[in-house]
């Protein structure tokens, strides 16, 4: 399992959780820092500047000794302190430079952190149409034909990112959905040259 968490960016949100929006950066931390005391030994306690759990027995726990924390972001603050107190980052794939630019500070604030970057990853979020037909030249990255979007996936592969997650805009029947995966499974991962033999040998 892993636990994706986000601290979400609309006023309305803060409003209903009775949370005031400076708390965005701060609060986060704590958050995190709060669930990963639950997660660990009875009793559990924790004192922060915003919240605090009196000593307490919190269950079920998780079956991983380490269960991981994916957090989403999608500013420089954001990808720092995933780098900081996370063990990974899902950026939404707003364009082709905001990704590689959010990697790589991701990894930077983790390193500054004392912490490894080989060991942290990064999962990008596409939400995007997957189609049967190519788009044009308006279409949003990593989106369109299974084709459009394995070519987008080959220019994120110096940037470190690890995995992409398409949530399809342009939703279709599950048989459709299962075989516009299975040609972009083949598309980004086409067979190897030595593999690839004439028709009849």
């Amino acid at each position: 399992m892993i636990a994706g968490v986000g601290q979400g960016w609309l006023p309305q949100e803060f409003e209903t959780a009775n949370v005031p929006m400076g708390r965005i950066g701060a609060g986060m931390d704590e958050v995190v820092a709060a669930m990963r005391a639950c997660w660990g030994p009875d009793p559990v306690e924790f004192e922060g500047r915003f919240y605090r759990i009196a000593p307490s027995e919190v269950n079920p726990k998780p079956v991983q000794e380490h269960l991981p924390v994916l957090l989403g972001a999608t500013t420089p603050a954001g990808a720092q302190r995933a780098g900081r107190i996370a063990d990974g980052i899902n950026p939404i794939a707003f364009s082709a430079e905001v990704v590689p630019a959010l990697a790589t500070t991701f990894r930077e604030a983790a390193e500054e952190a004392g912490r490894d970057p080989a060991g942290l990853s990064v999962v990008v979020r596409a939400n995007v149409p997957l189609t049967r037909e190519p788009l044009g030249s308006d279409r949003p990255f990593l989106g369109g034909s299974p084709g459009q979007v394995a070519e987008d996936m080959a220019r994120l592969e110096s940037a470190g990112v690890d995995q992409v997650l398409i949530a399809n805009m342009a939703p279709h029947d599950l048989e459709v959905e299962v075989g516009l995966m299975e040609e972009l499974k083949a598309a980004a991962r086409p067979e190897p040259v030595s593999d690839r033999r004439p028709a009849g040998t």
